[in-house]
């Protein structure tokens, strides 16, 4: 990882595809990774691990699915949700958002259960941050 200051609204400029996280630097164990989400992204769990979110800019919508039933959290710029490990969610961004996410590194993007995943959705477990001494791995 660069020992550099990373300026995130320059790292969103670096890229343009929508659902595909960049790791912007690692904690331990962790990916700090960031994404641009605009429409739907697809209905998935991850078994092992909580995921974090931190809306950056725009507003997201995660639906839950929990205790047989679903709901809806709202995430304005600035708002920050945990999706606990084992429950199936669905981010949303209609009107386009641009968040941080906190994960295990290896963490896949749609999950471990999940439905097929449409074309817009970048199945990873991150991308390199596109900048001058940047290293994903």
């Amino acid at each position: 990882m660069n020992n550099e200051a990373i300026e995130l609204q320059d790292a969103l400029a670096s890229f343009d595809e929508i659902w595909s996280p960049r790791i912007v630097t690692r904690v331990n164990d962790y990916d700090v990774r960031i994404a641009k989400a605009e429409g739907e992204h697809l209905w998935h769990a991850h078994e092992h691990t909580d995921e974090f979110f931190l809306v950056l800019d725009g507003e997201l919508s995660i639906a839950l699915r929990e205790d047989g039933g679903e709901r809806v959290v709202t995430l304005p710029k600035g708002a920050v949700f945990v999706v606990p490990k084992g429950t199936e969610h669905k981010p949303a961004a209609p009107g386009g958002a641009s968040i941080l996410l906190f994960e295990p590194s290896g963490t896949l993007s749609v999950g471990d259960r999940h439905e097929d995943v449409p074309d817009h959705v970048d199945a990873t477990v991150g991308h390199a941050l596109d900048r001058p001494g940047a290293s994903a791995g």
